[in-house]
């Protein structure tokens, strides 16, 4: 009997073992964050920022590894399916949220096939109509689609994208009916606005602003719980009559399930580390993003509720899965 026990003993120990070692040796080379996310964009600008600052403290290279398309489906496979010992982690957003609810079936389970490490930040959506619209104020183009039923139309990007479901959710809480117009990405939602063929439109602020600065387009609101420091006259969709409404895209970073606790829990010391840098802050700043940090457990249930959330829309908004 007791050589049995000390047999099992052994053999637990032995299978601890390679997750202690890893533990132990981390990061042994290059730490890859896999972007659903093509170069040049919010997110990629984002973790390419945090990268830097991450390695340093870590001693070790980051490096950006972008894999667009399939609504961040194929970044999220190739990290699940990754050695869990955190040299490959997702930038994880709100759209991985939004895929859980959007796609019939997924090769990955966003809530069960990844360790959450950190909440990088939040940023910015804005309404905004083109310099010479009728509307000037948010109050004023709901006013008109209480007015005129059916007949506002607001762009937005692909179908199921943040900004698509963000319009559709302000349809339904401001208890108006418009038209959600979606288009094959942000310079044909822009060209669209500028040409008068919407009337609105539902963007990421980041990339407008220099729109924005040259009075291309007019920001009605911005769709988050405060303003923006970048647009500090410019309301939220709150304060302009929405009650209760507040929507911001985010960022974060997840490691495949399995990864050693020791491992997630440096990555997360380090990442709050870099994300306290002024340097980084203000990097972030300049991008309309607002640095966020914290535990594994709040990013769990901030993951947990958007699930909750987008997928509620989807079902209301009658949006086609894939």
């Amino acid at each position: 009997m007791m050589n049995r026990r000390h047999l099992l003993a052994t053999g637990a120990m032995g299978a601890l073992l390679p997750a202690w070692a890893n533990a132990q040796s981390f990061p042994s080379k290059p730490i890859r964050i896999v972007v659903p996310f093509g170069a040049g964009g919010i997110a990629d600008l984002t973790a390419r920022a945090v990268a830097n600052k991450l390695g340093e403290g870590l001693h070790q290279a980051v490096i950006i590894d972008n894999k667009p398309g399939a609504g961040g489906v194929v970044a999220g496979e190739a990290v699940a399916k990754s050695e869990p010992d955190g040299h490959t982690l997702l930038l994880m957003s709100n759209g991985t949220a939004v895929s859980a609810g959007l796609f019939k079936s997924l090769s990955f389970d966003a809530q069960k096939d990844f360790a959450p490490i950190i909440t990088l930040g939040f940023f910015d959506i804005a309404v905004l109509a083109a310099a010479n619209s009728r509307f000037k104020s948010m109050q004023e183009m709901l006013a008109y689609a209480k007015a005129n039923p059916g007949k506002l139309n607001i762009a937005t990007i692909n179908i199921g994208s943040t900004q698509h479901l963000a319009a559709e959710l302000l349809k339904t809480s401001a208890g108006v009916d418009f038209q959600v117009v979606p288009f094959n990405g942000s310079p044909a939602v822009l060209t669209a606005l500028r040409g008068g063929q919407v009337d609105a439109a539902v963007e990421i602020l980041g990339p407008m602003m220099s729109q924005i600065s040259s009075k291309a387009v007019r920001p009605l609101a911005v769709m988050g719980a405060k303003r923006t420091s970048l647009l500090a006259e410019v309301p939220t969709v709150a304060e302009s009559g929405v009650r209760g409404f507040e929507v911001a895209s985010w960022n974060a970073l997840a490691a495949p399930a399995r990864t050693p606790p020791a491992v997630i829990a440096q990555l997360n010391r380090e990442a709050n580390k870099a994300l306290g840098n002024p340097e980084l802050r203000k990097q972030l700043a300049d991008l309309s993003v607002s640095p966020a940090g914290g535990t594994p457990e709040q990013l769990r249930d901030l993951l947990a509720s958007e699930v909750r959330r987008w997928s509620d829309v989807i079902t209301r908004a009658n949006v086609p899965r894939l």
